[in-house]
């Protein structure tokens, strides 16, 4: 699993499995953000099933899906009601990582 570091306490990945979530509590993540739309891809793990790793493990996880047909101004929207309150650091993941990463980089340019 690669992880990239966008600030201090904001990290970007691709597609988080249920086993990945043990790894990433013992990092001291506190926070998974889940930009993926349940059902994009054959075999993806579903939203609830990572949320339950992640409770598991103490952890938050919230779902604010992107399309990946692109970061839409409502998702930046959404992003930035929730960020305020998301417990740092936060590992934010989708298919290959840009959206969760392109809804960070929009939300800081403002």
């Amino acid at each position: 699993m690669r992880i990239g570091q966008l600030s201090e306490d904001y990290f970007i990945s691709g597609q988080v499995e249920p086993e990945h979530v043990a790894m990433l509590a013992e990092k001291g993540f506190k926070t998974i953000l889940c930009n993926r739309p349940d059902g994009e891809e054959f075999r993806q793990p579903t939203a609830e099933e990572i949320a339950a790793a992640a409770e598991e493990h103490g952890m938050t996880f919230v779902h604010l899906p992107v399309l990946s047909s692109g970061v839409q101004p409502q998702n930046v929207e959404d992003f930035k009601a929730k960020f305020a309150d998301l417990e740092a650091p936060i590992l934010a993941y989708c298919r290959s990582g840009a959206r969760s990463a392109m809804l960070f980089q929009l939300y800081d340019a403002e």
